[in-house]
């Protein structure tokens, strides 16, 4: 079984795990009524998805 043989120190671990951190949420404007959502996403205000009515939402 491979085991490493010294310890990698603090720089190389901050190093590898400088990608780690959280991204903000990425969000765009639904075109029916220009809430922000996210992308890709049916928009839970007003139900489109790309321009066509996915979900029926009482008003």
């Amino acid at each position: 079984m491979a085991v490493p043989k010294r310890k990698h120190s603090n720089a190389r671990t901050g190093s590898r795990r400088a990608h780690d951190a959280k991204k903000p949420v990425q969000l765009v404007s639904c075109p029916e009524c220009s809430k922000m959502i996210q992308p890709h996403v049916v928009c839970p205000n007003c139900g489109h998805y790309m321009g066509r009515p996915m979900v029926d939402k009482e008003s």
